[in-house]
């Protein structure tokens, strides 16, 4: 009897990490938004990382974040780096390409909670007096990575993140734009 359910367990088990094998090795999440300011302003809240304070997302989960700013100031080079609460984790952002005022790529490279590095990219395109802006992020997904993905898939995990950032990416942006000259 003993052997039987041995034999019943090893098979679960099987089948469990055949599952997970087949699970995609990749992931992207992506979300658009209307911003009301113009491209120009949008992008120049992008790609200054001393900036992101006002609008990301993670800053209002843990204000006691530490953060430091290393390399340029804005645009390619530009290091951010932080550590806060469960919530945020610990790890750092690299400006990597930047075409203004269209595009700002970075190299996402996380410590905590897990380690991973993952593409996140923001294309801006003009849309009437606004600004159609894409956030993307994408990443691969190692063995342990899609058995993550079995239970939680990241899209259900930083879409809404997104969605948070965007909006108050708009707020800001609109702000800026209307105080402009």
């Amino acid at each position: 009897m003993a052997k039987k359910i041995g034999i019943g367990i090893a098979a679960v088990v099987a089948l469990l990490l055949v599952f997970i094998a087949t699970r995609p090795s990749t992931f992207r999440v992506e979300r658009t938004a209307r911003v009301g300011a113009p491209p120009a302003v949008t992008f120049a809240q992008i790609q200054d990382l001393r900036a992101w304070s006002e609008w990301s997302p993670w800053d209002k989960m843990d204000p006691n974040m530490k953060r430091t700013y290393e390399g340029a100031p804005a645009g390619e080079g530009a290091v951010y780096r932080w550590s806060g609460n469960d919530k945020v984790g610990e790890g750092s952002m690299t400006i990597v390409e930047t075409r203004a005022p269209e595009l700002v790529a970075i190299r996402l490279d996380f410590v905590k909670p897990f380690a991973s590095t993952n593409d996140t990219r923001f294309q801006l395109s003009p849309e009437g007096d606004g600004t159609r802006v894409v956030w993307s992020m994408e990443g691969k997904n190692d063995f342990l990575g899609k058995a993550f993905s079995v239970f939680m898939d990241m899209d259900g995990m930083i879409g809404k993140d997104f969605e948070a950032g965007l909006a108050a990416l708009d707020t800001v942006a609109s702000r800026k734009a209307a105080q402009a000259p």
